[in-house]
């Protein structure tokens, strides 16, 4: 097994520093139960096809899918989230939300762009300075009923 200092970066394909420490191993994540994956599966195979036929009309289809796809890919951003939890609270400028997540205004920025673009905050000008505010309900609900589901498991 080869030193952690020697190994290439995932990222940049660069090598770290000489004084750079090993990262820990990511903690496997508990599992819901200890049962077996077999647990969880058919023991035979069959289709139920009256129940199959009822369901197959009410699929989400390929092009919502993907629509719906993107916007949870942009919330998975913890940095994304930490936004949409301080825009829930107040329409804030760049300067105020980079002052309140102790970012620099252009992480900030770029972040919002990419909020903007999938249609998750919007954008008002006034005069020279550019407020941002979720953009509308459906977005705090989405985010508020995530927050709840995070907690629910908890404790």
């Amino acid at each position: 097994m080869s030193s952690p200092i020697h190994k290439r970066s995932v990222r940049t394909g660069k090598r770290p520093p000489s004084n750079a420490k090993p990262q820990p191993a990511a903690k496997p994540r508990p599992r819901a139960t200890g049962k077996p994956a077999e647990e969880y599966i058919c023991d035979v195979q069959c289709i139920h096809p009256e129940i199959v036929a009822k369901l197959e009309d009410g699929a989400l289809d390929w092009d919502r899918a993907s629509e719906l796809s993107q916007i949870f890919q942009v919330m998975s951003d913890p940095t994304r989230l930490r936004i949409i939890s301080i825009l829930a609270q107040s329409e804030l400028c760049v300067c105020d939300l980079a002052a309140a997540l102790n970012m620099t205004q252009s992480a900030v920025s770029h972040q919002l762009r990419v909020l903007r673009i999938t249609e998750l905050v919007k954008v008002r000008k006034e005069g020279r300075v550019a407020w941002y505010s979720l953009d509308d309900d459906h977005v705090l609900k989405l985010f508020t009923q995530g927050l709840e589901h995070s907690g629910h498991s908890e404790g």
